[in-house]
């Protein structure tokens, strides 16, 4: 499995729910998980390899707008 390489601003499409990518560091990820662009979504923190493995397993994929 080839690593996902993590940009700011990626959108993932998970089932109904939309993961928004808000920054990235060495070894953690910023994101938002909403339903819909709905103001006051809290954003989450998890490591790199976590959330790889939470897009992976939903087989999730890249909005490309």
């Amino acid at each position: 499995m080839a690593a996902i390489l993590f940009q700011p601003g990626q959108l993932w499409k998970v089932g109904s729910d939309t993961v928004a990518i808000n920054s990235v560091g060495k070894t953690l990820v910023h994101y938002k998980i909403y339903k819909t662009q709905a103001k006051g979504i809290k954003i989450r923190l998890s490591s790199k390899l976590d959330l790889e493995k939470f897009l992976v397993s939903r087989k999730a994929s890249l909005v490309v707008e």
